[in-house]
């Protein structure tokens, strides 16, 4: 027997319970997108930002059920990542694979950079890289201990996020009834039409609202991550699944009317959290500072989430990898927890930390474009590897089947292609999505060569 086997536990243990893997489902879908992207979406589209969350809410639950089908189609396979393997080949997966993990890095990076945005609302001389750093430590700590810290951490969490933004919208609501006083007029549902109507910026800024919709939804997909370590999978999980329509419409197309109904749309700033811009201009400081403790325990929330998927994600990639360098990232603590790969994967995110000293200003869109590019071909991997397992033994009598296959599939993979077309349009994102184009294409080839020189010596 090996040493390696000895010394630490090779499996991942089910320690996930129904109540973690709900929260964490809505966590997945409430962070920095949400809280901080939200001001640039508002600024970009106006109200007509409510009809582009819906767009992108109903492509992320047909997208949800795709991979939903194929997670409990077997659950011995660690993540979606196996499936894209199986039914698309090793390159693709391969490629999927890294990407997925370098989209969780850079996603952190974003968490890390919200975080010491967030702060300066309390201390405006703070460096912006010190409240990041230290949070990211907190986090990691609480990773390595087991995956039920990891679950209870994060259900506490979410918990924070939904209380607060149910919280605002009935607060909202009242003051809309009331007609409240604000600097600039009064709350009222006509501050959604009178600023130029449901489409004030045309047809152009709705567009390009996009980039920034679509990164709020990053993390959707991470309950495919949770599979192997969830108590009921078959049960919980759909549940999981079927939830996400109610969360879209209530966390982010309420929370973001309600916002507007208050304080007219052209009023709020692009680079800043609109939650806690319309609480502090009404008057209501204290109300404004509580919800900035919550934007920051969102920020929080997404990097703990984010840890999570870097190390499960790694550990996927190296567990049966040829290279005994690569294996060593797989290794598990004794508490079952990949510590290895999140050791590495929290090196990796910290070098935000000198991106925040050299290039603060622009860190947050920067790697907020990175990212949503890269999910784009995720999770356009995940629908293909779907529509591929339909075609199987396997995929006509599942017992999750997706709704509207393969109608809906192809919507979303039409979605899909139009967000990256919009990435296009825009500088910032379209040098974000060269870069993606640039990390995909070098991964596909070196796979490709690593093949061949297997192939060369094999001969």
């Amino acid at each position: 027997m090996s040493q390696k086997s000895i010394d630490a536990p090779q499996e991942l243990e089910r320690n996930l319970k129904s109540r973690h893997v709900q929260l964490i489902a809505i966590g997945g879908t409430i962070g920095t997108g949400l809280f901080l992207g939200a001001g640039k979406s508002i600024h970009l589209a106006g109200p007509a930002i409510i009809f582009a969350y819906l767009l992108t809410g109903l492509a992320c639950f047909l997208l949800m059920r795709a991979l939903g089908e194929l997670l409990l189609s077997d659950l011995k396979l660690n993540s979606f990542v196996d499936f894209i393997k199986r039914y698309l080949g090793e390159k693709v997966g391969f490629v999927t694979g890294w990407t997925y993990w370098i989209c969780w890095i850079t996603i952190a990076m974003a968490d890390v950079t919200a975080v010491g945005l967030y702060m300066h609302f309390w201390f405006p001389n703070l460096p912006q890289w010190l409240p990041g750093l230290v949070i990211l430590v907190v986090l990691l700590g609480v990773n390595l201990v087991t995956v039920g810290a990891f679950g209870e951490v994060e259900f506490w969490f979410a918990l924070i996020k939904i209380v607060a933004i149910i919280a605002l919208i009935v607060a909202g609501v009242f003051m809309v009834i009331v007609g409240f006083n604000t600097p600039v007029g009064h709350a009222s549902v006509g501050n959604l039409v009178n600023f130029g109507g449901l489409f004030p910026t045309g047809l152009k800024g709705f567009i390009l609202s996009f980039q920034m919709v679509v990164f709020g939804f990053i993390g959707i997909e991470m309950v495919g991550l949770t599979a192997t370590e969830t108590e009921n999978p078959k049960k919980v999980i759909p549940k999981a699944i079927n939830d996400i329509p109610l969360r879209i419409i209530l966390f982010y197309v309420g929370a973001l009317t309600v916002i507007m109904c208050i304080y007219p749309w052209n009023d709020l700033s692009a680079s800043q959290s609109p939650f806690v811009q319309v609480f502090k201009n009404v008057g209501i400081r204290s109300a404004a500072g509580i919800i900035n403790f919550v934007v920051i325990t969102a920020a929080a929330s997404a990097c703990n989430s984010s840890l999570f998927s870097t190390g499960r994600m790694l550990f996927s990639l190296t567990y049966d990898s040829k290279n005994p360098r690569l294996r060593k990232l797989s290794r598990l603590s004794k508490s079952h927890v990949p510590a290895t790969a999140l050791l590495f994967s929290t090196g990796i995110i910290a070098i935000v930390v000198l991106l925040n000293l050299w290039i603060p200003d622009v860190v947050f869109t920067l790697v907020s474009s990175i990212a949503t590019t890269c999910f784009l071909f995720i999770w356009g991997a995940i629908i293909v590897a779907h529509i591929k397992f339909k075609r199987t033994a396997a995929g006509q009598t599942s017992q999750f089947k997706s709704p509207l296959f393969p109608f809906g599939d192809y919507f979303v993979l039409a979605f899909l292609l139009f967000v990256g077309v919009v990435l296009c349009l825009s500088q910032d994102t379209l040098v974000a999505l060269v870069l993606a184009l640039v990390w995909i294409v070098g991964l596909y080839l070196i796979r490709s060569w690593h093949e061949r020189r297997v192939a060369l010596e094999t001969d």
